[in-house]
Parts: structure tokens; sequence; C-alpha cells
């Protein structure tokens, strides 16, 4: 769907916020246009516009400042600039330092306090029940839908969900920004083929059914289930304190570690209660701050229509992007990884095992899908309105975000591009949003190690109550962990994506089996698993420097320039879903052949050193 060049139905969501810019022509993609007419969004917008309308001011300097006019950039003075700010010698403005944003700082302040005060009387309205893995890991099963529904979608719609899509349509351009539509669409296929069957059978995590048919050996695949979450917290939390300290100018350090012991605290008093109610009050948070916002970004005056850039083509507007014929098989093979790489995640199946029903379980995945893709919306539309922005009218303080900096765009445009009111709620949300994820991730992660390595492995006859209180010390270890990776590990964004390609290449094909193939056994899924994990290793990774030691191959295609009419273009294959799909017919044909060997051909069970059939 995403390879449709129109995404008619995102035009229509927002018809009425694209009625602010109608498409007026233009040779350049920042050119500033002047018109005479406003639509009647405009004309709504600017009756309570409290902002110059030059620029957005959020700056710390003198009030002295000359003013500047709305047609005149800004003069790049090296004697003011030093006043208050510090640019980065690489010349890439990723950062830089001076007064306090006190009334953004409020903002953080107050959007922790209520998230701290919710989740600590959620907590409290849990106390005298029994203490045990149910209460504390899955709520006791009594998520209601509609806080079911909520907290589903909070936990996709994060901070990497909200930052990452405007980085991605600013950067490479819709038709490149897979993740949203794709985990959005993940939801749909897990309620649709597995949260029913896990839900009906009773499960406690999402590793259960592979110990409970595997034994111990199932607690392997806690190995990238439990990394995945720990470093995509790390990940987020890393980019909140890199967030607060280009817009507050706040040390990045101590944003993470505030960051993380108030996520700390109400996920060990509440357990998921405590996330489930948090993510509610987030996810409205979220919600009201990118539509509130959205508006004044698109209408401010340095901001070009952004549909009147256009492609080679003439037709197709700028930001949608395109994929060269070589670029196709890195195109899908990214796009499976969210679409299918996008199920087998604990934070995903905690909701899932917490609703009261199955069929609850399936609304509440639908509900979160939709969620999801609503606000997948503003989220890419912000990433449009930052590239179609001259950023020389704005109080930006470096030209047009690039390199690390383009990671910042959502927070940077609502910081330059709306009123500080709406800025204030802005920010606050994006804030709720990274706090949103924390949480689960920690949750989540500590869920698996406690349940099916702590009790499963090491302590098979221990009571409720040990592995709880092992839940809470795995919780604080985990948040420790996450904290110092996100503070030490600077390119802790692409351990992720390599923990994010085991969950496609590794968990997706052996969940599929263990919940749908009664002869899939311990001999095919260890050998898949090991397989799988030794294949993706050697064909590298270029995000961690790992070198390739063979390849699947490239695609080819013609890319001719003027410089050079007879230029031949190299594209990756889709070699994560290769490796997917090889280590799906090594579980199948081991298993398969396992089963004939001892249940058909009856060979003596002594050889059955894995004691599957014993």
């Amino acid at each position: 769907m995403m390879m449709i060049t129109k995404f008619w139905f995102l035009e229509t969501i927002f018809l009425l916020i694209s009625m602010a810019n109608s498409p007026v022509e233009s040779e350049e993609l920042h050119t500033h246009v002047e018109t005479n007419q406003e639509s009647p969004l405009e004309r709504t917008v600017s009756s309570f516009r409290k902002f110059r309308p030059s620029l957005n001011k959020h700056s710390h300097e003198d009030n002295d400042i000359d003013e500047v006019g709305v047609n005149e950039p800004i003069e790049s003075n090296p004697e003011r600039q030093d006043d208050y700010v510090k640019m980065e010698e690489v010349g890439d403005c990723r950062a830089y330092e001076g007064e306090i944003w006190v009334e953004g700082l409020s903002a953080i302040l107050v959007f922790y306090l209520v998230i701290l005060v919710v989740g600590a009387w959620a907590g409290w309205t849990r106390r005298g029940k029994e203490l045990s893995q149910e209460q504390v890991m899955l709520a006791g099963r009594d998520l209601g839908l509609f806080v079911g529904v909520l907290t589903m979608g909070a936990t996709w719609v994060g901070g990497g969900f909200i930052n990452g899509s405007a980085q991605g349509v600013y950067s490479k351009g819709l038709i490149w920004t897979q993740a949203p539509f794709g985990y959005s669409l993940s939801l749909v296929l897990g309620g649709t083929f597995f949260a029913k069957k896990m839900r009906e059978s009773g499960y406690v995590t999402m590793i259960d059914p592979f110990t409970q048919k595997y034994g111990k050996w199932g607690a392997l695949m806690v190995l990238p289930a439990a990394v995945s979450e720990i470093f995509w917290c790390a990940a987020i939390l890393g980019a909140l304190g890199s967030t607060l300290h280009v817009i507050l100018h706040l040390n990045d350090d101590v944003s993470i570690i505030i960051s993380a012991v108030i996520a700390l605290c109400y996920t060990l008093f509440g357990g998921l209660v405590s996330v489930a109610y948090t993510d509610v009050i987030q996810i409205f948070f979220i919600v009201i701050g990118l539509f509130l916002a959205l508006p004044f970004a698109m209408t401010h005056p340095a901001v070009s229509n952004i549909y009147s850039a256009k492609l080679d083509d003439g037709l197709t507007p700028a930001w949608y992007g395109s994929v060269a014929p070589h670029e196709w098989g890195g195109w899908m093979d990214h796009s499976l990884l969210c679409l299918l790489g996008g199920i087998p995640w604990q934070c995903y199946f905690q909701r899932v095992l917490s609703a009261q029903t199955s069929t609850r379980a399936q609304l509440m995945s639908y509900g979160g899908a939709a969620i999801a893709l609503v606000m997948t919306g503003p989220a890419v539309l912000f990433g449009a309105v930052a590239r179609a922005t001259d950023w020389s009218l704005t109080e930006y303080p470096c030209s047009a975000p690039s390199g690390d900096t383009a990671k910042l765009v959502m927070p940077l445009t609502l910081q330059y591009l709306t009123p500080p009111a709406v800025a204030w709620f802005g920010l606050g949300a994006i804030s709720a949003a990274v706090m949103s994820s924390t949480d689960s991730s920690l949750l989540s992660a500590s869920s698996l190690i406690a349940r099916n390595v702590y009790q499963k492995v090491f302590r098979p006859g221990c009571g409720e109550r040990e592995v709880v209180m092992a839940l809470w010390v795995i919780i604080v270890g985990n948040c420790a962990l996450a904290t110092t990776l996100a503070i030490q590990y600077k390119s802790i964004y692409e351990l992720f994506v390599l923990c994010g390609d085991f969950t496609y290449v590794i968990l997706f094909p052996q969940l599929l089996l263990v919940i749908y193939w009664s002869v899939a056994n311990t001999y095919g899924s260890l050998s898949s698993f090991l397989l799988s994990l030794t294949l993706r290793l050697l064909v590298g990774d270029k995000y961690l420097g790992l070198p390739a030691v063979f390849s699947f191959g490239a695609m080819t295609a013609d890319c001719p320039t003027v410089e050079n009419p007879d230029l031949v273009c190299e594209g990756e294959l889709p070699y994560r879903t290769f490796i997917m799909l090889i280590g799906l017919i090594v579980h199948i044909i081991v298993s398969a052949a396992t089963h004939l060997t001892f249940c058909m051909a009856e060979v003596d069970l002594r050889w059955d050193f894995l004691n599957c059939y014993q």
C-alpha cells in the first residue's frame, strides 16, 4: 500500500489542515510564498496567534535584539551568536548551549508530575490484593477494553514512533517511512492470528509457549526478546536526553536519569496497572499536543506549501519520496521487518494477555492499530513541514537540520514554528510519549527474565512472591542498564535496529511454529535459532561496522546521469527476509525429521539427548 504514490488516505484525513496551504506553484522547496488570501484555517489560527509574524521566539537573548522582518533573512552575525550559541566544531549544528528555557522546563516538570501521580494512584488502587505474577505483570487480567485500547496505542505511539516518523519523511520521504505503517498493521496481524490463541492458552508472557513446549531450552528465546526491549528503552531515553539538551539546554545525562527514575518509581509501585493508566494520560497528551501544534506549524510564515515542490515527474509531491529500481529489495525487506517483526514483542503480548477475554484481546489489538495509524498522520506531516521550512526565516541558529540533527526535526519544529504555549504543550507531549515507551519496555523485559529465566530455569519450585520480588530487582537492574547505555553509548539506536532484526529474523518464525505447528520441537527450534543468528551476523551490519563475510547478492539497475549515462547502481536484496525463511524451513525440516525418527521409526529414546520424547 505504501507503494501507491498518491497516498490518498493521508490527504483525506488531513484535508482541512491541507487547506491552510492550498497548492501554490513553486520552483524551490523552501520558497516563501506570499498571498493576500487566507484559508478558513489560517483565519482561525491567526485569530488567536500570539507570536510575531516573522518568527516564533523561544530564544533567551536580551530583549533589545532587533526585530526581523517577514521576508528578511536572519543574518548569521558571529558576534551576536557567540552570546548564546556554541556551535560544534564539526559544522553539524547538533546542539548549543545557553540559558535554560524555563517555560519548557516547567512543561516537562508538570507532565512528569501528572504521570507520577497517576501511576502512584493506579498502584494504590491495587493495594491489598494478592501479590502474584498475574497481578503485577498482567494487572490481574482485568484491564477494561477502554484502558486496554489506549495503553496498546500508547505503547506503539512512543517517542521513537513520533520522532522517527518525522525524521523519516524529512530525510528520505514518506515512502521510506515504513515503520509507523508497518508496526501499526502488525497489530492487526497480531490480533487476527496470535492474540486469541495466546489469551485462550492462559500464558503470562510471550515466551511461555516456548518453555512449556521446549522446556528450559525455550528460555533461549528470552535473549533476543529481552535484549531488544532493553536497547529500545535505552534508545528512547538517549533520544529524550538529546532533545532536552538541544531544546531546553538541560544536561542530557541529568534528563535521562530523571526520566528513568520517574518511570522506575511508578512501574515498581503498581506494575502493569500503573503503566496502563499512565499510558491513558500519555496518549491524551500526545493526541492533543500534536494535533494542536500541527496547524500552527503548517501556517508559519517560514513554511511554504508542502505540495508545491515536486519530484522529477512533475506530479508527485517531493516529500512523498521515491524508490529507485535498485532500492526495491531493501525497501521490501524493511517493510516486512516492520510488518512481521512488530508481532513478537513482549510489550504487545503483555497487553494482549492482560485482557479479560480473548475477544477483548483482539479488539485491543485492532483499537491500538487504529490509534497508531491516526497518529501516523501528524507525525509524518511534521516531517513534511520541516522539509518545506526556510529555516533562515526562523530563529534556528543553524542551516536546515542535517546529519544527527535531523533526528530532532520534530522538537525543533515545535520550538521554532509554533507559539510558546503550543510548544510548551507539544514538548510535554513528546516527553510523555517517551515515558510511555520507557515504562513498557522496562516491565516487559523484566517480566521475561523473572518468569522464563529465573523461575523456569534457575528456581523451578519457587513461589509467586519470590518471583515478584525477583521481578522488582530485575526492573531496577534493567533500568540502571538502560540508563547507562543511553548515557555512555551514542550509537545505541543502531544496536536497537540490529535487535529489531533479531525479532524478525529469529523470533517471528519461532513464534509462528510454536503456536501453529504441533510437531515443532526443541531440535528444530535450536537449529533454527543458531543458524539464523549465525547467518544474520555473517552478512554484516553497516551501522555496527560488522564486516560482511558473505552476501546473498545485489540488485542492479541502470541509473544514468548526465555525467555518466552508462552508470549501473547496486542495491541490497531482502537478505533479512531470506534468513527468516531459511530459519523457518530449517525448523520445519529438523522438527519433522526428528519426529519421524522417534515417533514413526521408533528409534531408541536414549538417542533423544534433548529429552523431547521422554
